[in-house]
């Protein structure tokens, strides 16, 4: 994910800051689904802006699938954009480029990396937390949405979704009031037959191990002097 592809897609953080402020409302936590970056990064950027400038500081969640953990479970390293190989070598968190999650599974986020201005505010400190998340869980979200806000997430916004509905009941159980924002960035109807699966119950989560991420790293360009 190269870093223009953030850079557009912070229209998305400008209109939802815009918004908030015709709601007299800022917000205390800020959630993302982070696949490449392009949506947690568009919708955190001018939130992002305000922290490193010293204005305020939002709490920010980046969320990936488990069985894609770039950010949880990956390494901080020049590797290629793609796996042809063929765009420049970026830093940034990677499973490495010959990384292929599990064929199961549904939920979009699929890319090997993360985009390296976001790889660099995690590592620095400025993304706050990553977090990931099981795609039966995710799904579980997802419905709870639709029903209860008719609109079908995409699978991909609904990682957000999962988190923000864990923030609220965190707040449920401490008595806390918190403004939680949380990007849904499309809708599911490409996604049914992924939900069906989820309601069939034939959905199976899985999760890389070490053994299975070691052979993602392997593919990892060694470079001398530099890591």
């Amino acid at each position: 994910m190269l870093n223009q592809v953030v850079i557009h897609q912070s229209i998305i953080g400008i209109e939802a800051k815009k918004a908030m402020e015709k709601l007299d409302e800022y917000p205390d936590v800020v959630i993302g689904c982070a696949g490449g970056g392009s949506n947690l990064g568009g919708l955190m950027a001018p939130f992002m802006e305000d922290r490193l400038a010293g204005h305020t500081s939002p709490y920010f969640i980046a969320v990936e699938p488990a069985s894609c953990p770039s950010l949880t479970r990956g390494r901080f390293a020049y590797d290629f954009c793609d796996t042809g190989q063929v765009t420049p070598l970026a830093k940034m968190y990677t499973l490495g480029h010959n990384f292929m999650p599990s064929p199961n599974h549904a939920g979009g986020l699929r890319y090997h990396g993360m985009s390296p201005i976001l790889s660099q505010l995690y590592h620095d400190g400025f993304i706050d937390e990553a977090r990931a998340v099981e795609q039966s869980s995710v799904f579980e979200a997802a419905e709870i949405f639709a029903r209860a806000e008719g609109t079908l997430p995409a699978p991909e916004s609904a990682h957000a979704i999962r988190s923000a509905i864990d923030e609220a009941l965190k707040c449920k159980e401490t008595g806390e009031e918190k403004v939680i924002l949380f990007g849904l960035t499309g809708n599911g109807y490409f996604d049914l037959a992924a939900y069906q699966q989820y309601n069939d119950g034939t959905m199976s989560d899985y999760i890389p191990t070490d053994e299975d991420l070691e052979r993602g790293f392997a593919s990892i360009p060694s470079l001398p002097g530099i890591q």
